[in-house]
């Protein structure tokens, strides 16, 4: 009876483990469609950039929503003026309309996050992480994201589209439910804080990232 029962255990395990590995990520395809809602006044170049790279990634359906205003709710001027990420991905959310399955928000005002220490703690130095400067941000899975082109550089350079084409890609995929990857050429690569580290990338998702959401 105990031997019978420990299998029936490691049956229900593995079906549970199973059922966990399938939703970590979600497939996607011609007829899923990713929103771009621009914030704040945002250069037709660099909308154009982030739909380029979107439908070459995912080959998914892009629509381009009319730019609105940045919510003050997420406004904070704590070491400069910047807006909260984590408040903006919130909103995002709150405004996608169901015919959008996904939607990421592009401006070009600065954007910060808190940076954990994985206990609970703010990152040290907390004058460094308690309002810290990001390229983007996205839930795991979910279904909205935020991009930023504050920092990537020479504003309207052609530097600048291809970093934010990166960027706009890895932040997706992350809505997708996909980690960062350790192969340093996949776009999905942990940036560690440095525009270098995903601007090194090909700009795709490698083969693995790629067979996970089922393209």
């Amino acid at each position: 009876m105990i031997k019978w029962l420990k299998g029936i255990t490691n049956i229900i395990i593995c079906i549970c483990l199973l059922c966990s590995i399938s939703q970590c990520t979600k497939h996607i395809n011609n007829s899923t469609v990713i929103a771009i809602q621009p914030l704040g006044s945002v250069s037709t170049q660099y909308i154009e950039a982030a739909r380029k790279a979107l439908t070459n990634a995912y080959g998914a359906k892009i629509i381009v929503y009319a730019s609105l205003p940045m919510p003050q709710k997420a406004f904070v001027n704590i070491k400069t003026p910047r807006y909260r990420a984590d408040i903006l991905i919130d909103y995002l959310k709150s405004i996608k309309p169901d015919s959008s399955d996904y939607i990421l928000g592009l401006t070009e005002y600065d954007i910060s996050v808190t940076k954990t220490n994985g206990m609970g703690g703010v990152k040290q130095p907390e004058s460094r992480y308690k309002d810290f400067g990001i390229f983007g941000l996205g839930y795991k899975p979910g279904v909205s994201c935020v991009v930023s082109t504050f920092r990537l550089g020479k504003p309207n350079s052609d530097l600048a589209f291809n970093s934010l084409a990166k960027i706009t890609v890895h932040e997706i995929g992350h809505n997708l439910g996909l980690n960062h990857c350790p192969d340093k050429k996949c776009v999905l690569t942990d940036a560690v804080e440095k525009i270098s580290t995903i601007d090194n990338t090909t700009g795709k998702l490698c083969n693995t990232c790629l067979h996970k959401i089922g393209r």
